[in-house]
């Protein structure tokens, strides 16, 4: 029973969420378009949103690109410049400094939205309950950092990458490897993939609409001319 329950999360279930993460992403920005927001409510709390939006983004950015870079990186690449021990240090400094930064963000905009009578009305059962387990999640995430820790050696995290690689080349493990993680980890791999389960049908598509091409564009735009405006050619 227990091989049964861990190949259906471990081994079926990545390729449901990353199913309906993708497909659903399309069918909503294809038939949906209206929907597609972040539905802000910032005119209310202004100061609150500002530092939790802030702490929350520039932390959950971090952690996405690191998770991405640590799980997904070949053993072979990174070990040519460090040791998988000094990998597992840096991953546990670097992601408990990003998570309690993205934490004390998500704390403060779940607050926001909870307590504030105006806000909370304005929400939805899916922008709370995206916030909740956001918040479990990160939660769940600062819980494996001592877990890291006494296993320095790394292997935990080996374990972890391989699993994360086979998945992304339709190889996956057999999922017994997992069964001596510990259960922070195991629900923390878990959470992730329900969230992006549940990611075309909550605001969280925005950002797909994050405005990364402005990084790269060059110049500035030209919105009116330094040169004056006769008469004449304001009449044509």
């Amino acid at each position: 029973m227990r091989d049964a329950i861990f190949h259906i999360l471990f081994v079926w279930y990545p390729y449901v969420a990353l199913t309906a993460f993708l497909i659903g992403s399309l069918i909503r920005f294809d038939r949906e378009q209206y929907s597609w927001r972040a539905s802000s409510s910032q005119i209310l709390r202004k100061r609150q949103l500002a530092w939790g939006s802030n702490l929350f983004h520039a932390g959950v950015l971090f952690l996405f690109l690191g998770h991405a870079a640590g799980l997904l990186t070949p053993k072979f690449i990174y070990t040519l410049f460090i040791t998988v021990e000094q990998k597992q240090l840096i991953a546990v400094i670097a992601g408990g400094i990003a998570g309690l930064i993205c934490f004390i963000g998500l704390t403060l905009l779940l607050h926001r939205r909870l307590y504030d009578p105006r806000i909370r009305v304005t929400s939805t059962y899916m922008d709370l309950a995206v916030l909740m387990i956001l918040w479990v999640q990160l939660s769940l995430g600062l819980l494996t950092l001592p877990f890291s820790l006494a296993h320095s050696d790394g292997s935990t995290m080996l374990v972890l990458a391989h699993w994360a690689q086979g998945i992304l080349t339709l190889q996956p493990v057999d999922a017994k490897t997992l069964q001596g993680l510990s259960f922070p980890y195991l629900a923390h791999l878990v959470l992730g993939m329900t969230i992006f389960l549940i990611f075309p049908f909550s605001r969280l598509v925005h950002v797909w609409s994050a405005p990364v091409w402005y990084l790269g564009r060059r110049g500035y735009q030209v919105v009116r001319s330094r040169r004056p405006i006769t008469v004449k050619q304001a009449a044509e």
